[in-house]
């Protein structure tokens, strides 16, 4: 990583997973922190439930798909897969999301050509917005805690990596709620990337005996082929990369994840992580295209590999003389509770019955 910002992010992700004494330490010491959130959150949920906070019925039914926990989830391709799921069925269904930056908004339009999306950090607003773009049905990335808006159903995503550690919240450990909160949950989904398909499932199994039983679902999120940029065509099987020296850069919520991913598809991987959501700047990419030229010079790195999510910010500054830009496409595979998924779905379609009007006018409580 790089700067100032990308060591804090170092050494988060460190406390939060590290299993050495410096590590145990920190999440001991930054525990009493910890507790304070976890209160307040708390409180804060109560003031919902008791209904002293107000939440607002949406003008389209509408699916949240969220998570416990601080990024690497897997909540954008898992909410474009509903999305183009409803799309398959007949509805006319709208991403809105809070958008912490112009790669979100551009990800979900590539990988859901055809559906609507709005981004407003207000849902209930963003939801309008789609309704008066002709939406029917809205997905909601990333907004479980946003308890204004009032869905008819809540996807809870969970890393199967993550679930391995301590259910600590923050800032001792990457939980913004504690798994109880998944009672709130309509579907628990079990996302894995590097994680065995029995790894998934005993997270799954410890997720939901914690809450209450909530129905869950297996979800693998594997690299599936090697594009150029820019997007255009089916792409290179990802065995292209078997034997390859990549120079493999991510700026996403589980970098070591995505490097493992292409180590597994046999290239060898020299890591540029970077914190989620970065912007990258010019001079970066200029450096980093620096990096794989000299590779190529000395017969090394001649390929640089990101995420869609990395290569909506790179590519548009990538130098032209340097190194062609790929990135990796993700497939979304459910593996166990794939009944439970299209349930739900179906639920949330079933409720487009009450709209007032064909304009998305907002539905009675």
């Amino acid at each position: 990583m790089v700067g100032p910002v990308a060591d804090l992010a170092d050494l988060a992700s460190h406390v939060w997973y590290g299993r050495d004494g410096i590590a145990a330490i920190a999440r001991v010491a930054l525990t009493p922190a910890s507790l304070l959130y976890g209160v307040v959150m708390r409180m804060r949920d109560s003031l919902y439930d008791r209904q002293l906070l107000s939440s607002y019925v949406l003008a389209l039914p509408a699916l949240s798909v969220g998570n416990l926990t601080v990024g690497g989830t897997g909540k954008t391709p898992v909410s474009s897969w509903i999305a183009r799921r409803m799309q398959a069925l007949g509805a006319r269904p709208a991403i809105v999301l809070r958008g912490y930056g112009d790669d979100e908004p551009l990800v979900h339009s590539l990988l859901s050509p055809g559906v609507t999306v709005v981004t407003d950090a207000d849902r209930v607003r963003g939801v309008a917005e789609a309704a008066s773009r002709g939406a029917d049905v809205a997905v909601l990335d990333d907004a479980f805690q946003h308890r204004r808006a009032r869905r008819d159903a809540d996807v809870v995503l969970v890393s199967a990596e993550q679930a391995r550690a301590d259910a600590r919240l923050l800032p001792a450990g990457p939980y913004r709620e504690a798994p109880s909160a998944l009672g709130r949950a309509s579907l628990l989904v079990v996302t894995r990337k590097t994680a065995s398909l029995e790894e998934a499932a005993d997270a799954a199994s410890r997720m939901a005996r914690r809450a209450r039983n909530v129905p869950a679902a297996i979800v693998a999120l594997a690299l599936d082929a090697v594009h150029a940029w820019p997007p255009g065509g089916d792409g290179s099987p990802l065995d292209a990369l078997a034997g390859a020296a990549v120079l493999a850069v991510a700026a996403v919520g589980e970098p070591a994840a995505f490097f493992a991913q292409l180590a597994a598809a046999g290239a060898d991987v020299a890591p540029a992580a970077f914190p989620d959501h970065h912007a990258f700047t010019r001079a970066e990419a200029e450096s980093l295209a620096r990096r794989a030229e000299r590779a190529v010079r000395g017969d090394g790195a001649a390929r640089v590999v990101c995420t869609l999510k990395d290569a909506v910010k790179l590519g548009p500054l990538w130098p032209d003389l340097a190194p062609p830009l790929w990135y990796v496409s993700q497939r979304v595979t459910v593996e166990a509770g794939g009944d439970a998924l299209n349930a739900i779905v179906a639920r949330v379609l079933a409720a487009r019955s009450q709209l007032n009007d064909t304009t998305g006018a907002a539905r009675p409580s």
